[in-house]
């Protein structure tokens, strides 16, 4: 019985956790414009909450999850070159990981140009790993699903 109740324990705290991990704290929206016959710039904008920040695709140093994209493999789609970042990047000392961090407030767009082979209407989908932190504590990393329409 004492085992039983230790899963189902840990089972509701881990379920807990997830919940309140980063995602509660950024809202995503994506957009997609075409810049050419074929050619379109795709623009995942994150929108962080209170105090929060979140970590640059290059963090600086080992310990905090950089923001990373995971995009699902589409015929139709060719990705140009990386993914960029604007925004009003923060470099700053952190204490917790003992260097020099790479972070967004409040507000960060990652943009992610596109070739469609063809005149086709298709979708750029994926997903996005980041974690946030504030000045008292870090939530556990997220992975968020999106998909945005491209082509037509």
């Amino acid at each position: 019985m004492k085992h039983l109740f230790l899963l189902f324990f840990t089972v509701i705290s881990a379920a807990a956790l997830a919940q309140s991990g980063s995602a509660k704290q950024v809202t995503w929206t994506s957009t997609a414009k075409k810049l050419s016959e074929g050619v379109y710039e795709v623009k995942l904008t994150a929108d962080i909450k209170g105090d929060y920040h979140m970590y640059a695709q290059a963090a600086g140093i080992e310990g905090p999850v950089p923001t990373a994209f995971k995009f699902t493999p589409n015929p139709l789609v060719t990705l140009n070159g990386k993914v960029r970042e604007v925004g009003k990047m923060v470099k700053k000392y952190e204490s917790a990981w003992e260097g020099n961090v790479n972070y967004y407030e409040k507000k960060v767009e990652f943009v992610q140009q596109v070739k469609l082979k063809g005149k086709v209407k298709t979708s750029l989908a994926g997903k996005v790993e980041f974690m946030v932190c504030n000045e008292s504590q870090c939530l556990p990393p997220s992975e968020v699903d999106f998909k945005v329409a491209v082509g037509g």
